[in-house]
């Protein structure tokens, strides 16, 4: 009988350690000092929202980008703001090989240590109903979406089970302050619900993909880190410019709350999801839409 693929120890280990008593204060808690992050999609919207609030924390950032030349001015000005290490890199999260490179290239550049990803990338699906939809939309929406999360969590990954069992950064120094890695994936309400009047049926099957598979990976990374996934409602950034006034105001009457919500409304539960306030928060998908989906 050919060996189970099942290893019991890789997510209930038999010598777990007793949980750690929390040090300090609550608000100390959500400090990202001396760690680093990357986020991809970073040099607009949500991404950037992101990225600055992970820097007042404390943490050093790598900005991932593929087509938003503002991106490194944007490091630029975060450096000088926050007093923390801040660089952009252009990547093509489609492309497994050059998402690994460029992962262990930040992580080189930032301290040689990755406590923090955030999968932010995305792009929409702005065809119309998927019948007449071209094929060529649909793939650079899925791989995009989809795919290019599943790259970024496996080169994230890799850095997390060293840092853990070596308990030192790239270079050989013993790492302080790391617990587990964070994966966060900006996944969607469109994940849960399927959006109205708007068609949009590849978009909203990668982003429940997204959250599936995230919700799987935090039971395989249980020995090294974390990975949850935030569900944004509609909210005002580029990626809905394309979408008329007329069928915003739809949505409008559909959310609880009447509107819809900033990019910064957004970083705590990023921070949240990033920081040693959450070490027991893993498999978890926070949806942050007004109250769009609670009906």
């Amino acid at each position: 009988m050919a060996a189970s693929p099942l290893n019991k120890g890789d997510f209930v280990p038999d010598n777990a350690p007793a949980p750690q008593k929390v040090q300090g204060s609550l608000l100390s808690l959500f400090s990202l000092k001396g760690k680093t992050a990357i986020v991809t999609g970073a040099g607009a919207g949500i991404g950037l929202s992101v990225v600055r609030g992970f820097a007042e924390a404390g943490a050093n950032v790598a900005l991932f980008y593929s087509t938003n030349s503002k991106t490194p001015e944007r490091a630029a000005e975060i450096e000088k703001e926050f007093g923390v290490k801040a660089k952009a890199y252009q990547v093509n999260l489609k492309d497994a090989k050059k998402t690994q490179e460029v992962v262990d290239q930040a992580v080189r550049d930032l301290n040689g240590r990755l406590d923090i990803f955030v999968a932010n990338a995305g792009i929409p699906w702005t065809k119309g109903a998927s019948v007449d939809g071209p094929i060529d939309h649909y793939l650079d929406v899925v791989q995009t979406d989809l795919d290019g999360t599943w790259y970024s969590a496996r080169a994230a990954a890799a850095h997390w089970r060293r840092q853990k069992e070596e308990g030192t950064d790239l270079f050989g120094n013993k790492l302080e302050n790391f617990t587990y890695g964070s994966f966060i994936a900006t996944a969607s309400m469109s994940g849960h619900i399927v959006n109205i009047p708007q068609f949009q049926a590849p978009y909203n099957a990668a982003k429940a993909g997204v959250i599936h598979m995230v919700k799987s990976l935090a039971v395989e990374w249980a020995k090294f880190a974390r990975a949850n996934t935030i569900s944004p409602g509609y909210i005002v950034t580029e990626i809905s410019n394309f979408i008329p006034d007329e069928t915003k105001e739809i949505w409008r009457t559909k959310i609880p709350l009447g509107r819809e919500g900033l990019p910064e409304e957004l970083r705590g539960a990023y921070l949240y999801l990033a920081s040693d306030a959450s070490t027991y928060t893993t498999g978890a998908d926070l949806i942050v839409d007004g109250g769009y989906t609670a009906p």
